[in-house]
């Protein structure tokens, strides 16, 4: 009788043995669990920490802008030279540099002398214009005693008549030479230096010359280049499904890499006439005001076309966007340290920006602060705390 009862006794210790043992795991377990500091509270799509908190080291911020809803995806295009107030200089004589008075970056009026050149062309030319006027004043006088001569019967009047048509020929070669010299843009007695001069106001970006170089006038590169660099032209080849909506006086918004933050303005000025056979696309040419002096010809640009309408739109960075299947979230900053998790409408989206109808988001505004680089960081804690 006592044999059959010792194996329920030990049995029975054994279970309360491991039953003391499982309450002391579950009571470690829940002290740790209450030692645990809290980094962050959230409610049902918001989250806030404290000030110390090294996630908020994760996370930047970008500023949304509204801006005119664009009609067509961000194209690239590039700036050039306003050629209507750019001049490209060229020696119209043949001859060799003496010495060059400009450099790169400065800044001419019209008619500032620009090089010298030691030009045969030009001791041609002189020569020709001091001949002309010697002749023209001899055959002037010719003319003049042949009149006298005339009136008094002494010679016949065919003798005046030849007098007057030498005089007329020599008058019209001494415009000829005058001419030259005035296309020249010289006066006379240069000795055969030729002084190449400014044809237009602006600055000089291009210079082509050293001491000693032998120019022509049938040179096919420009000796200098001169232009007005307070306007630019911005060249934008555009698909050929976008030219129903491009018209001249357009609204063209550009952004450069050199100005991450900033948008400049511009207008269409010419919608080409004929696509391209092999790209199917069609040249557009926008005029820039470069007043101050940051943008530079050849910089590459991002264009977007506006609207005629006045429809906004607030501009989004594409990497502050979380999408959870058909919709899209943002991170919006409440306060410091404190985001909300809001649904918002997108209605075009580029390479690197999206665009939320104002309209249809009555949750943001413009200058509102929106998480740019870690939103995907609150999202997971936003859905670890839902869980």
């Amino acid at each position: 009788m006592k044999l059959r009862q010792i194996p329920v006794v030990l049995i029975a210790l054994a279970f309360a043995g491991i039953t003391v043992i499982y309450s002391a795991k579950l009571v470690t377990a829940t002290e740790k669990k209450t030692d645990t500091p809290q980094t962050a509270k959230a409610e049902i799509g918001k989250i806030s920490y404290p000030a110390n908190a090294p996630q908020l080291a994760s996370i930047k911020l970008a500023t949304i802008s509204e801006v005119s809803l664009p009609i067509a995806d961000t194209m690239n295009g590039k700036l050039a030279y306003d050629e209507n107030v750019t001049s490209r200089v060229s020696s119209p004589v043949a001859g060799r540099v003496i010495r060059s008075t400009v450099e790169i970056g400065d800044y001419v009026k019209k008619d500032t002398p620009l090089l010298i050149l030691d030009s045969p062309d030009m001791a041609t030319a002189d020569a020709d214009f001091v001949k002309a006027k010697a002749d023209q004043q001899r055959k002037k006088l010719n003319l003049d005693r042949a009149q006298k001569l005339l009136e008094q019967e002494v010679i016949a009047r065919k003798d005046v008549e030849s007098a007057e048509a030498d005089y007329l020929q020599a008058a019209a070669e001494t415009k000829r030479a005058g001419l030259r010299m005035r296309n020249l843009n010289a006066q006379g007695s240069e000795n055969g230096k030729f002084v190449l001069k400014a044809p237009i106001s602006g600055l000089v970006t291009d210079k082509q010359i050293n001491p000693g170089l032998e120019v022509r006038p049938d040179a096919t590169a420009p000796l200098l280049t001169i232009t007005d660099l307070n306007r630019l032209w911005v060249l934008v080849d555009v698909p050929e499904r976008y030219i129903g909506n491009i018209k001249n006086g357009q609204k063209i918004q550009l952004e450069f890499d050199a100005y991450p933050d900033q948008i400049f303005d511009a207008l269409v000025d010419r919608v080409g006439l004929a696509l391209d056979p092999t790209t199917r696309r069609i040249q557009i040419r926008g005029i820039l005001n470069n007043k101050d002096g940051k943008l530079r010809p050849e910089m590459f640009a991002r264009v977007s076309f506006l609207a005629d309408s006045d429809k906004k739109a607030f501009r989004i960075p594409n990497a502050a966007l979380i999408v959870e299947g058909l919709y899209n979230y943002v991170f919006l900053e409440k306060r410091e340290g404190e985001f909300q998790k809001q649904k918002v409408n997108i209605v075009r989206k580029d390479r690197d920006v999206s665009y939320a109808d104002v309209a249809s988001n009555a949750a943001l505004n413009n200058k509102q602060r929106i998480v740019e680089e870690g939103a995907l960081l609150l999202n997971a804690e936003v859905a670890s705390h839902a869980q």
